[in-house]
């Protein structure tokens, strides 16, 4: 698998349902902005709205860092309101979810499972130049955490504001970063 992080994301047009109506999305809408695009399997599933649900949880503090949320399956567009209409966990989310039933969106982040038809559990945090800085990709009966996510857009918010410095494991924000340079080296 070779690495997006750094590229710059392919261009796409599709169609979303959120709040209530369908709406168009392309790639010109993540940009200007922090952006999380969240793929998973398939709606009506099980580890899915648990996921989804964490990040309706969650939806108000990525806002507050002026962080879009897109969710993204190869459903259609359809079926995110019939799911968002008949699941009370998925009623919760207010951020777009994109229907990719062609597989290109899914495709160009490369996370299709081409045998299933199926995305995997990938993760793209993207500037506001449209360039990924953060991939996570887990197997599909591993669910993700939003409060992690969360952190790690902070770190990536810094490390963005803030040349020269970088964030270390476990960083959150307002504890200590580090200044690369020669003086650390074999010191940490």
């Amino acid at each position: 698998m070779s690495t997006y992080i750094n590229t710059e994301i392919k261009p796409f047009n599709a169609t979303a349902y959120h709040n209530g109506k369908f709406v168009q999305v392309s790639d010109a809408d993540l940009k200007g902005k922090w952006s999380v695009v969240f793929f998973y399997p398939a709606d009506f599933t099980f580890v899915c709205p648990t996921e989804l649900g964490d990040l309706a949880d969650n939806y108000a503090e990525f806002q507050k860092l002026g962080v879009e949320i897109y969710s993204v399956s190869t459903d259609t567009h359809f079926t995110h309101k019939a799911w968002h209409d008949t699941s009370d966990t998925i009623k919760k989310i207010q951020y777009p979810m994109i229907g990719d039933p062609t597989g290109t969106i899914t495709r160009n982040f490369g996370v299709m499972i081409e045998e299933a038809g199926l995305a995997d559990r990938g993760t793209f945090v993207i500037d506001p130049q449209g360039v990924i800085q953060i991939v996570e990709i887990n197997a599909g009966g591993i669910g993700r955490d939003a409060l992690e996510l969360l952190r790690k857009v902070k770190a990536a918010q810094y490390v963005a504001s803030h040349p020269g410095e970088v964030c270390p494991a476990k960083w959150k924000e307002g504890e200590a970063t580090l200044a690369p340079s020669l003086d650390l080296v074999g010191k940490i």
